[in-house]
């Protein structure tokens, strides 16, 4: 990685903190030292007393499906017994935090409140907090940026839209990284937690991935680039209607289509509304698997030309309510199983953030809203970068 920033990971490995303690480690294939080199077996190899894992959705190896039941296993790299937090648990047992000091948490975010590694850190925090054992953040910058007049609504409804893909108040575009949440929910909610956070160096908020000469690490089987983690916070609502979002492509959530549209309407109306940032054009791709497997879908293909102006909500929002003016009788909810919500009711709502989000957006009603300075009043004194 040819840049200036030193991740958390390499923090603690060039000061060897944490030697001698009982460690478990929540963590994926996709959390690297600055060397390229899995960070649970650089810490194994620095001598540091790792006794088990824990995995969160897509697993230890990153490569299970979205929403797909992950199980527990042995990690062939380091032979350490692996605990699944995306299969019959979410949140570990009390009996697997037994004889630990402390629980080391290293994964990949990708900036999207939706994006459940953060949630499954939370799921961990309460259970340490309960264990009364430490809980203790490698922090790595957040890919899509960090500036807060970036950050974008709508707020989570707690009260009747909380899940694993947001279980608490946060903007759907948040602009921290995980050490930064983690300080804020242990302000807020976890006050008995013993928290550390092992701060990334070099790091500036304004700078997303584009900027900061890292290579980017697939997070999940469809995040494969820093440009899908950008547009991920607003073509991800997609997932929400009957609209595929590209997966079962090469390009998942770089394009979206049906069978049913004309994408040189969608291109025309997205065009006339002026969304800053993108482009679209128009595509046709046939889905190896999921929503509309096997059929052509007529649609359009996203590509962030500005990355600092783009806003990646704003975009999402725009993209399903010119689908609703174009076909309101065909842009329909969409079911959404997973682990976490079995049923896959209601997932739009859970997405957005807020009750009866369908019905909402198809009125025309505005969800986007200025945010910032709430936003900035409640976190800024938590950041630390």
């Amino acid at each position: 990685m040819k840049s200036g920033i030193v991740q958390g990971i390499d923090v603690l490995l060039r000061e060897n903190t944490y030697l001698g303690k009982r460690l478990g480690m929540v963590t994926n294939e996709a959390a690297l030292t600055q060397s390229g080199y899995p960070s649970r077996k650089a810490l194994l190899d620095a001598g540091f007393t790792i006794t088990k894992l824990f995995s969160p959705e897509h697993g230890l190896n990153v490569t299970c499906a979205d929403g797909a039941r992950v199980e527990d296993q042995t990690d062939l790299l380091t032979g350490l017994p692996v605990i699944s937090l995306y299969g019959e648990r979410l949140k570990p047992n009390p009996g697997t935090l037994l004889n630990l000091d402390a629980v080391l948490f290293d994964i990949p975010d990708v900036g999207a409140r939706f994006y459940t590694y953060l949630w499954t850190m939370t799921y961990m925090m309460e259970a340490c907090a309960e264990a009364g054992i430490a809980f203790i953040v490698f922090d790595r910058p957040n890919p899509i940026g960090g500036a807060m007049w970036q950050c974008e609504s709508p707020m989570l409804d707690e009260a009747n839209c909380s899940s694993f893909i947001g279980r608490w108040s946060i903007p759907i575009r948040h602009g921290c990284t995980l050490g930064e949440l983690a300080r804020y929910f242990k302000t807020t909610r976890l006050q008995n937690l013993h928290l550390e956070i092992i701060p990334c160096e070099g790091w500036e908020r304004r700078q997303s991935f584009f900027e900061t000469g890292h290579l980017f690490t697939p997070t999940s089987p469809a995040i494969r680039d820093a440009e899908t983690a950008l547009l991920y916070p607003g073509t991800g609502l997609l997932e929400g209607i009957h609209i595929s979002e590209g997966r079962g492509t090469a390009s998942a959530f770089k394009q979206a289509g049906a069978p049913w549209i004309n994408a040189v309407k969608w291109q025309q109306a997205m065009d006339a509304a002026i969304v800053k940032g993108v482009s679209v054009e128009t595509v046709t791709f046939t889905p190896e698997w999921g929503l509309y497997a096997g059929e052509l879908c007529n649609g359009l293909r996203f590509s962030v030309n500005d990355a600092r102006s783009f806003r990646p909500v704003a975009f999402g929002i725009c993209l399903i309510q010119q689908l609703m003016h174009l076909y309101p009788d065909l842009v329909k909810p969409r079911l959404y199983p997973t682990v976490a919500n079995p049923s896959g009711e209601n997932h739009l709502d859970r997405l957005v953030g807020i009750k009866d989000a369908f019905t909402k957006l198809k009125s025309g009603e505005k969800v986007i809203t200025d945010l910032n300075e709430e936003w900035r009043k409640e976190i800024n004194t938590l950041l630390l970068y």
